[in-house]
């Protein structure tokens, strides 16, 4: 949006630069735990895949109907409360910090 785009095509933009990162993520998961993996996961993976892709699919089209009508104030706001109610839950004990 710096540059003059409008809402809806940064939002575009910044999913398309999510996808890239989302199979790396997936990639590096799937390396560090292949042992734990068999030829029985694959129904699951597949299912998971799909699930993940409608969801994902409905979410992103409702979100590119909202950002194109309306400003990210109140994404933003919510980004700032729950990352405050995670930090007070975190460091009031509630949470355990650990890989």
């Amino acid at each position: 949006m710096l540059f003059g785009l409008d809402r809806r095509v940064a939002t575009e933009f910044s999913f398309f630069l999510a996808i890239p990162v989302i199979f790396g993520a997936t990639l590096y998961e799937m390396m560090k735990y292949w042992r734990t993996l068999s030829v029985n996961d694959i129904g699951l993976f597949a299912i998971g895949l799909v699930a993940a892709f409608v969801s994902a699919f409905i979410c992103v089209r409702w979100l590119l109907r909202y950002v194109a009508s309306h400003d990210f104030s109140v994404f933003a706001w919510y980004r700032i409360g729950f990352g405050l109610l995670i930090l007070i839950v975190g460091y009031s004990g509630g949470l355990i910090w650990v890989d």
